[in-house]
């Protein structure tokens, strides 16, 4: 009888966890009661691309996806970069992201009209380190301020692509955070001077106003031809 009532506490475990996994998987692209209370906004909303737009402002192209959860910039479907209507200053952002193999894309913030430059951003790059073309210098590496910083190798873990990760960029004042599956992967401050020589050595050296000075930006999801999806895209204003 003890063996018969030990079984159906088992069974009844394990329809507790695949109950709990359902309801867990439901609960992408949402904000908890919490995460309402404290400020947090969603900036996807699971099904549309609702509050997205191109960098010129017009609708975003259909290279781009939202199905399944997920907001999608399809392989070789030249959708573009896209970008938030709304700008930011300081926040905490955090998404989820899977890229494919050998792919490149990245996420900028303070994304905006250089008076010299033109539209750019600060970019948290995601890439697939060991396959992708753009791979031979550790600023370009995944979790780096791209083309300036890197992000301290050692503390750095990232899943292989077709595998989720969850970043997070927090940006206070001049203080910014690069955080990659809850580790913090990279800090600087902006307009330092470490921070000044890095840029000075970067593709943007040539910025009006200095690159990464900005007070305020969008948000943008980037496009560079390989296959990447996108979840859980949440904002808090700090």
């Amino acid at each position: 009888m003890k063996r018969k009532s030990k079984h159906i506490r088992l069974s009844w475990l394990v329809i507790w966890m695949m109950v709990s996994a359902s309801v867990f998987a439901q609960q992408a692209n949402t904000l908890t009661r919490q995460e309402k209370k404290d400020g947090w906004a969603l900036l996807f909303d699971g099904v549309s691309t609702a509050g997205w737009t191109t960098s010129g402002g017009k609708p975003v192209p259909a290279g781009w996806v939202a199905e399944n959860g997920t907001l999608t910039a399809k392989k070789g479907a030249k959708g573009g970069d896209i970008i938030t209507a709304g700008e930011y200053a300081d926040f905490d952002l955090k998404f989820d992201y899977n890229i494919e193999t050998a792919g490149n894309s990245g996420v900028k913030y303070f994304y905006t009209n250089y008076q010299t430059g033109g539209k750019l951003g600060m970019e948290y790059q995601l890439l697939d380190d060991k396959l992708a073309e753009d791979n031979k210098k550790e600023n370009h590496l995944t979790g780096s301020f791209y083309d300036a910083i890197p992000p301290d190798a050692s503390r750095k873990k990232v899943n292989e692509p077709g595998q989720w990760n969850t970043v997070r960029i927090v940006s206070k004042g001049r203080q910014v955070e690069h955080w990659l599956n809850g580790v913090k992967i990279l800090e600087f401050t902006r307009g330092s001077a470490p921070f000044t020589e890095a840029v000075a050595l970067s593709k943007f050296n040539k910025t009006v106003p200095a690159f990464g000075t900005v007070e305020k930006g969008h948000i943008l999801l980037q496009e560079h031809g390989s296959e990447v999806s996108f979840r859980n895209i949440k904002i808090k204003a700090l």
